[in-house]
């Protein structure tokens, strides 16, 4: 085990067991910070975070954050939500609950601990977009009364608390719109286009596609994003975002699928159904802002960020 010496503050990182939060709280104990992660276990899983738990600077809090918490923490991660449709469709009403009193909870332990606070918000706030790339000043154009309102609503709801709570009480707040990520310990079950695809070509079944395959999306590999989160955090206080984080390389999900193919030698055959509701068709950042304030910029490239992940779902086969 790696010696954590020096420790320089002490993080919470809400939904800490998802899989980006897991990816976050790795990074994290690497830069020899305290982790204190917080999940309800709705969507996150203790496999994800097990290989942490031997680690005597993480530590592992059972807990929904629709309801309020004491601790003494010098930042706060806000990422507990679910985030896939399959999950957040499955109990909306608590969806929406995690994105505004989870945000209000946080927000309010922000507030009393006088610390900063960074908003894991998404993509889905931009809804089915009319200007391509989108930059942070788009302001959306969003179906409030759809299916996937739970989850666009309640993250569009949780960014105005957060400027709300700087304009009121001047509090340090973060907020980073994340696009589509995909990596090792995403859900197998999430029903997202990059697991389902490669659980269906690891098998052999026919690969599922919706439309006719000419949707757009833009895949950040994990890494790149949570490298994107910490960056953001460290900014100086006038930085606030919304700032985009995600890969500006875009591809249709019917490339996707035939790279999915390719990568795993599978004997899968594409089929096509019909297009959920309010599924976007297209979704690129404009990231221009995050290489200017964040200095970042995507590193890891789709096939090899492919290979990773196939490598991981294999297990799963």
């Amino acid at each position: 085990m790696k010696k954590y010496m020096h420790l320089k503050k002490r993080v919470l990182v809400t939904g800490g067991a998802g899989f980006l939060g897991s990816h976050l709280c790795e990074k994290l104990l690497d830069e020899r910070i305290e982790v204190l992660c917080v999940d309800n276990f709705f969507t996150g899983a203790k496999q994800n975070i097990a290989h942490l738990l031997d680690n005597p600077y993480f530590e592992l809090i059972r807990h929904d954050v629709t309801f309020p918490l004491y601790l003494e923490v010098d930042e706060i991660y806000n990422l507990a939500c679910p985030a896939s449709p399959i999950h957040y469709q499955n109990d909306p009403v608590q969806t929406t609950k995690t994105s505004v009193h989870g945000a209000i909870n946080m927000l309010g332990l922000a507030k009393r601990l006088k610390i900063k606070i960074l908003q894991a918000s998404t993509s889905e706030v931009y809804g089915d977009p009319d200007i391509h790339p989108q930059p942070e000043s788009y302001r959306g154009n969003v179906n409030c009364i759809g299916p996937r309102s739970c989850y666009d609503e309640g993250k569009r709801c949780a960014e105005t608390l957060f400027f709300d709570y700087r304009r009121q009480h001047n509090l340090q707040i973060k907020v980073a719109r994340i696009f589509n990520t995909y990596g090792p310990r995403m859900h197998p079950n999430d029903g997202r286009v990059v697991s389902n695809f490669i659980l269906q070509a690891l098998r052999n079944d026919p690969i599922t596609v919706y439309g006719n395959g000419g949707q757009t999306r833009s895949f950040c590999f994990v890494d790149d994003l949570i490298e994107g989160l910490v960056r953001l955090m460290d900014t100086p206080p006038d930085v606030t975002g919304p700032i985009n984080i995600g890969n500006p390389v875009e591809f249709t999900i019917l490339e996707l699928a035939e790279k999915v193919i390719e990568l795993t030698g599978s004997e899968s055959k594409i089929i096509f159904e019909t297009l959920p509701e309010d599924d976007p068709m297209q979704r690129k950042p404009d990231i221009s802002l995050a290489e200017k304030e964040l200095n970042w910029r995507p590193k890891i490239q789709l096939e090899q960020g492919l290979l990773k992940t196939i490598e991981y779902f294999k297990k799963y086969q």
